[in-house]
């Protein structure tokens, strides 16, 4: 695999037009310029998309810049992972076959530069998801995707669009994301007890890169706040945030 690695999560590109949302997409686009001018390889880690739902024969046009960015990302040598998050897991030939290089519907687990690396986005890991989990199962289950599908695409994406949650991510107490954090530890120093070196994960719009006793754990963030990525130069990993800046060829 090129190195070296970078990991964002947790963009929620949506399909409003806010200010916002337009300066958000220019911080993505230059990052997405910035790998392509370093090279190596870009994981992104779940929900770079509020809504996905991919047609047979017709996509977003809402989303053409960020597309066009990553496709030249690629063309110029960068690789493309993708890990489905739950707000972008309805994929098909586009984001399979044509955008990413690689798909990895449940997380992906990789051995990198003699490090061993567990990817995911990370929904339904909490012992109090349960009925998440069930939610999980249906929305992905291919019955609901195959009715949806049967709904116009002017109709699918309106009713995203007004489900969107417009950046208002950040809803946790202050316990309560202690007790998230707590939790996710627990998970990760389980893993790191199974010859994982890194755990990396998405979803909880937290920002956190934890030491364990046999490993390290990252919450990559989000780009609504942190404008986070994590960075592995095939030494050691970081979590960074993103400073905007000029890329020139």
């Amino acid at each position: 695999m090129k190195l070296p690695l970078y990991f964002i999560s947790d963009v929620h590109l949506n399909l409003n037009d806010s200010a916002n949302e337009v300066e958000k997409r220019g911080r993505l686009i230059e990052f997405v310029q910035y790998v392509s001018k370093t090279g190596g390889t870009l994981f992104i880690v779940g929900d770079l998309f509020d809504f996905w739902f991919e047609y047979k024969h017709v996509m977003p046009k809402a989303y053409f810049d960020i597309l066009t960015a990553l496709n030249d990302a690629k063309l110029n040598g960068v690789d493309l992972h993708f890990i489905p998050g739950n707000h972008d897991c309805w994929g098909r030939e586009f984001l399979d076959e044509t955008l990413f290089n690689k798909v990895y519907p449940e997380g992906a687990t990789l051995d990198i530069k003699g490090k061993r690396f567990l990817i995911s986005h990370g929904d339904g890991l909490l012992s109090w998801d349960r009925g998440y989990r069930v939610l999980r199962s249906v929305l992905r289950n291919r019955v609901f995707v195959f009715l949806y599908r049967w709904l116009h695409p002017d109709i699918g994406y309106a009713i995203a669009k007004n489900f969107s949650r417009n950046d208002d991510y950040d809803h946790y107490s202050a316990e309560q994301k202690e007790k998230i954090v707590e939790e996710l530890i627990q998970y990760s120093e389980e893993q790191c007890k199974n010859d994982i070196d890194y755990v990396i994960i998405g979803h909880y719009h937290q920002h956190k890169d934890i030491r364990l006793e046999n490993g390290q754990f990252l919450i990559l963030g989000d780009w609504i706040k942190y404008h986070s990525y994590g960075f592995f130069d095939g030494e050691s990993l970081s979590l960074k945030s993103w400073e905007s800046k000029k890329v020139e060829y």
